[in-house]
C-alpha cells in the first residue's frame, strides 16, 4: 500500500505537529541531509516553459529512497483566483521501486523553503540578527517570518509588497505571535533600511532588480528566494558582485538563480560545503552574504521523508492501491479482462 496525503490531510498533519515545531524539526532534518550531500544522485530540475509560467520535475535519490516533485510557477494565476505555485511529490523505495508516499507539496513546499532559508541563515547571517525585511508578502511570507522569528531570534520584520492586500494578509496572520513586531514599509528600500537580514520572495517571472546596491548595508545577509527560473531575477547584478554568494546546487542555480546574470566564472559556494565545515561561511561581521536560493530536489526528499514518518506516527492520510497487487505480478491482463470474458466468447459469436 502507498500512503496518500491530499491537501486536507496535509493541513491536518501540519496543524497536528504545529507550524513552529515543524519548521524547526524540518530545518534540523534538512541540515542532516545536506551533510550527506555526496551520497545523493543529483540532477538539475527539468522545466517546460510557456509564456505564462513553467512546470518542472525535480528528482533526487540516495541508496535507499527516490523522490521527485512536480511543481509549477504561474504568476498570472493570482488574477484568476488560482495558486501561482502548486506541487505534489512521491517517495519510493530504491530496492524495489515501490511507491511509499504520494503527497501534496504546495503547503509543504512553503514550509520546506522557509526551513531551508533558516538553515542558510544560521550558517551565514551575523550572530545576534534581530531585524529582517520581507519584500514580497504572498503565500510563502508567513512561513519565512515564523521560521526566522521562532528559530533565529528575529524580533522585528519590515514588510513591503506592491499589493497592499498581501501586506494586510501578512500582518493579520502574524498579529497573534508574541514578541514579533511587524512594521509596514513604504517601499522596498524603506523595508531594507537598518535590517540584518533582507528576504525577497517576489513572484513575477521577470528580470527585475527588486534589491539595488543602495539598499545593501555592511554585514547584511540577503535571503533571495523568489528568483527560481530562467529570466526571473530579484537582485541587481552589482549586489551579487559585491557579496559572497552561496547556492544549493550550482549547475541548477547558474541557469535559474540570480547569478544567471553573471558570467559562469563568477565564484559561488555550495551551502553544503559550509555546513560540513569544508569552506568558510561569513568571514567577518561587515561582509555581505547572499543565499541565492532556487529550491533543490534534496529539500523535497527530506520533506517527503519527514512527512511520511509523521503521517504514519499520527495516522494521517490513507493507504491506497496505487500499483497492482503483487500476488500474480506476471498476469497484469487479468485486471483488464471483463467479467463475461471478451476473447474466445466474442470470437464464437
Amino acid at each position: 500500500m502507498t500512503r496518500f496525503i491530499d491537501f486536507p490531510s496535509m493541513s491536518r498533519l501540519v496543524r497536528s505537529i504545529g507550524a513552529a515545531p515543524l519548521l524547526g524539526e524540518l530545518a534540523d532534518a534538512l541540515h542532516d541531509d545536506f551533510l550527506r550531500w555526496p551520497e545523493f544522485d543529483k540532477t538539475a530540475r527539468v522545466g517546460s516553459h510557456s509564456e505564462r509560467g513553467v512546470i518542472e520535475l525535480m528528482p533526487v535519490a540516495d541508496s535507499t529512497r527516490y523522490a521527485f516533485k512536480y511543481v509549477n510557477g504561474h504568476p498570472s494565476n493570482a488574477a484568476r483566483a488560482m495558486s501561482t505555485v502548486m506541487a505534489f511529490g512521491a517517495l519510493a523505495d530504491m530496492d524495489t521501486g515501490y511507491p511509499l508516499l504520494l503527497c501534496e507539496l504546495t503547503l509543504a513546499t512553503a514550509l520546506r523553503t522557509a526551513a531551508t532559508s533558516l538553515v542558510a541563515a544560521r550558517a551565514l547571517a551575523r550572530p545576534g540578527s534581530r531585524r529582517m525585511a520581507l519584500i514580497g508578502n504572498g503565500a510563502q511570507s508567513e512561513f519565512q517570518a515564523l521560521a526566522f522569528h521562532l528559530h533565529l531570534g528575529i524580533e522585528e520584520i519590515s514588510v513591503f509588497d506592491l499589493d497592499p492586500a498581501a501586506t494586510d494578509k501578512l500582518a493579520r496572520n502574524l498579529a497573534d505571535w508574541p514578541g514579533l513586531r511587524v512594521r509596514r514599509a513604504a517601499s522596498a528600500a524603506d523595508a531594507a533600511r537598518g535590517c540584518d537580514i533582507l528576504s525577497t520572495i517576489t513572484a513575477d517571472k521577470a528580470r527585475a532588480a527588486v534589491v539595488t546596491p543602495a539598499m545593501i548595508e555592511p554585514g547584511m545577509h540577503v535571503n533571495a528566494v523568489g528568483g527560481d527560473s530562467p529570466g526571473k531575477t530579484e537582485l541587481h547584478p552589482e549586489v551579487l558582485r559585491t557579496s559572497r554568494v552561496f547556492v544549493e546546487y550550482e549547475p541548477q542555480t547558474r541557469v535559474e538563480g540570480d547569478i544567471q546574470q553573471l558570467p559562469a566564472s563568477f565564484p559561488v559556494t555550495e551551502l553544503w560545503r559550509v555546513l560540513r565545515g569544508e569552506l568558510p561561511g561569513r568571514e567577518d561581521p561587515t561582509q555581505v552574504t547572499v543565499f541565492d536560493s532556487v529550491g533543490f530536489a534534496l529539500e523535497d526528499f527530506t520533506t517527503l521523508r519527514y512527512l511520511l514518518e509523521q503521517a504514519l506516527r499520527r495516522d494521517v492520510g490513507e493507504d491506497i492501491d496505487l500499483v497492482p497487487p503483487g500476488e500474480t505480478p506476471k498476469d497484469l491482463y487479468r485486471h483488464a479482462r471483463s467479467a463475461r470474458g471478451e476473447g474466445a466468447g466474442s470470437r464464437a459469436a
